[in-house]
């Protein structure tokens, strides 16, 4: 997710009873054994693949370019800013994040979204080639696994955004041929495949276009996973319905802690997506996680864009600046916890199960947004601290941390590969 208004944007800157695999109960506190739990969950975090639905590590990059027009970061390395890169990715245990091809919504409009696309990949490729000793693409479930056996990061890539395709079918293929394993189908404003969750006043298809369920159709045929984040609830329906393998939603959270907020997935759409197979994965920003930083979120937006609006001020506008630093300094920001992170997992497992959750950060997405806990790459371990002292099992971890997600990637390669 990328925020779905240059004054959000400016906010986002400015603010610098279930069983997993025992008999526990969901939420009951486990008496740590003598190995300590947090080197346990170090230790789990090297052991197991991590694979993460959502990181927008390349569009962050693009925002600051150099005369060059080449990334002032290096990722390779440890960066000041941000929330991914390699040292920090090392040390939390990361191995195969989804970088997002992130699309904005204007590009529907203007043109070019596909060369942006490309661009973006392009980008990802040359980070990889340049540091072969730390990362590699990934293209499969088996590249990914080598690569992790090698001691390298694995790239993935998903397109947040179908606008990519603009309206020519056989861009499905071509971005197959490129490396795209999933394609989110639409991000914050309806596009020419479907409704988004965030365009709640205009419902343009109802759901899927005729279009986008080609689209569904030909990622089924080529081999790319259909992601229904950002989509509304009918069009998560209709891809689930249209699909004819499982779905995944790359970094939604659970309506039922944030029960007005669409761009989080519902418990009837969450029963849907684990009735196809699907996976649901939990994104990390406050905002998806607790109903107070939901309606703070809100809250805030509304009032700075009342203050630009009435007074006719550009998002880089000196005085809008120095209203939104004033602003955070008196309504700072309430933020969530790693454990409520853990909460929506439960809240999944409680509903569909065990296979049926993921992990999808939005690292680099949410900005400030993230939970104590969880600020970066880094922290995956919290995370499975948190889920080891609440009974899960180290193989309920695995299924969480890529299980799930790699069983959904091979049934989609399979079904590509039958036809």
């Amino acid at each position: 997710m990328r925020p779905t208004t240059a004054f959000l944007s400016l906010v986002l800157l400015a603010g610098s009873a279930c069983t997993h695999g025992t008999n526990i109960q969901q939420g009951t506190p486990v008496t740590p054994s003598s190995t300590d739990l947090t080197e346990r969950s170090r230790e789990l975090a090297k052991r197991v693949i991590i694979a993460d639905g959502h990181v927008d590590m390349p569009y962050r990059l693009r925002e600051k370019l150099g005369p060059d027009g080449e990334p002032t970061e290096d990722v390779s390395q440890r960066t000041a800013e941000g929330d991914f890169d390699y040292p920090r990715a090392v040390e939390g245990g990361l191995d195969v994040p989804f970088m997002s091809i992130y699309i904005p919504a204007e590009y529907q409009e203007t043109g070019g979204a596909k060369a942006l696309a490309d661009s973006l990949i392009d980008m990802v490729e040359k980070i990889a080639r340049k540091s072969p000793e730390k990362f590699a693409m990934a293209r499969s479930v088996e590249e990914a696994r080598r690569n992790t056996r090698e001691g390298k990061i694995s790239f993935a890539l998903g397109i947040e955004n179908g606008a990519a395709i603009e309206d020519k079918l056989e861009n499905v293929a071509h971005f197959q041929r490129r490396g795209v394993r999933y394609i989110t189908l639409t991000h914050s404003k309806d596009n020419l495949l479907s409704d988004a969750s965030f365009n709640a006043g205009k419902r343009t298809w109802n759901g899927l276009s005729p279009f986008g369920k080609q689209v569904v159709a030909e990622m089924n045929r080529v081999g790319i996973m259909v992601d229904v984040s950002h989509l509304s609830d009918d069009a998560i329906r209709q891809a689930v319905e249209t699909s004819q393998v499982p779905v995944i939603a790359s970094h939604s959270s659970c309506r039922h802690f944030t029960p007005d907020f669409e761009r989080n997935i519902s418990d009837e759409l969450i029963r849907a997506v684990a009735a196809k197979g699907g996976v649901v994965m939990i994104n990390f920003g406050s905002a998806f996680l607790s109903q107070a930083a939901n309606a703070y979120q809100q809250q805030i937006h509304k009032d700075i864009t009342t203050f630009a609006t009435t007074r006719g001020l550009k998002p880089d506008s000196p005085e809008l600046k120095a209203f939104v630093e004033s602003y955070l300094r008196e309504h700072p920001a309430p933020l969530a916890k790693v454990e409520d992170v853990a909460d929506h997992i439960d809240h999944v497992v409680k509903l569909v199960g065990i296979d049926h959750v993921g992990l999808g950060s939005d690292f680099d997405g949410v900005g400030p947004t993230l939970p104590i806990g969880l600020k970066d790459v880094s922290q995956y371990p919290n995370l499975f601290r948190v889920l080891l002292e609440r009974g899960y099992s180290e193989a309920d971890i695995e299924k969480i941390a890529s299980g799930n997600v790699f069983r959904v990637w091979q049934q989609v390669e399979a079904h590509a590969a039958s036809r």
